[in-house]
């Protein structure tokens, strides 16, 4: 199986280390608009850099450009894939575009394909991502293929296309706010007298051992939060203070405005 990322960004660049790890570097093609852009993480990785068309010729053509940038890029490569069909080629577009279906990613494409949407986050770089996906009119062994090529990513897990836009505000977005908490509570260590590098590590280790007690306990957070806070202690108070200023308000309130941002990505 030969796999090819279009679009080398920060997500583009993150899935591609998974995909090397899952199926190997010699079974990837990068390309991107900035040719020495997608040049460079083929060295960095060790796999092949190619242009847009090279790149459709491919079993996997992942589509990681900006949804913006969707359009003009699907058109360039539109009468490759036309022709592929044509020939009775098996192939399957995989879009990671936020906001666009599947059905509007093929009509950009100009005709009806197998194709995964699947939703990642950064962390899959690492192996420590969360992956969302759906597929359509893809025959069950190429899943089978994607999905291993995929697995060193982190979890994946199948959503109906209905949920995919509110995942990918939870999981796709998500880190971004966790990045500010781990900042802000390292700023809160600094502050009671913590080297900056010390406040930070132990930031980034607390959350990453307190996201393992939920996935791993099954218990609820909430339920995690409260064996925490002992009667009387300091905890409860830091809790009063989240809880007056809304924390989980305003967290909640973040999701929804990404929630509202993708869907109008989506019908632009």
């Amino acid at each position: 199986m030969r796999f090819a990322m279009i679009g080398c960004g920060n997500m583009g660049g993150a899935v591609a280390r998974a995909v090397c790890r899952g199926a190997g570097a010699g079974s990837l093609l990068l390309a991107d608009h900035d040719n020495a852009k997608a040049r460079a993480l083929a060295d960095e990785l060790g796999c092949e850099a190619g242009g847009n068309e090279d790149a459709a010729r491919c079993d996997f053509v992942f589509l990681a450009v900006k949804p913006q940038m969707m359009a003009d890029m699907l058109a360039g490569i539109a009468p490759l894939l036309a022709a592929r069909k044509a020939a009775g080629e098996a192939f399957v577009l995989v879009s990671m575009a936020a906001g666009l279906s599947t059905a509007r990613i093929l009509e950009m494409a100009g005709g009806q394909y197998p194709i995964i949407r699947m939703m990642p986050n950064t962390p899959v770089g690492l192996g420590a991502g969360m992956i969302q996906y759906c597929a359509v009119n893809v025959p069950e062994a190429s899943v089978d293929a994607w999905l291993a090529a995929m697995a060193p990513a982190g979890r994946l897990d199948a959503l109906p296309e209905s949920l995919i836009d509110a995942a990918s505000c939870v999981s796709g977005c998500g880190p971004a706010w966790v990045y500010q908490f781990i900042e802000a509570l390292a700023d809160g260590g600094v502050a009671a007298g913590l080297p900056r590098a010390k406040a930070q590590e132990y930031a980034a280790q607390t959350v990453l051992g307190s996201a393992r007690m939920v996935l791993e306990s099954g218990q609820h957070p909430g339920a995690l939060k409260d064996a925490v806070c002992s009667p009387g202690g300091s905890t409860i108070q830091g809790v009063r203070v989240l809880e007056q200023r809304a924390f989980r308000g305003a967290v909640t309130d973040a999701v929804l405005a990404a929630f509202d941002k993708t869907k109008e990505m989506g019908r632009g």
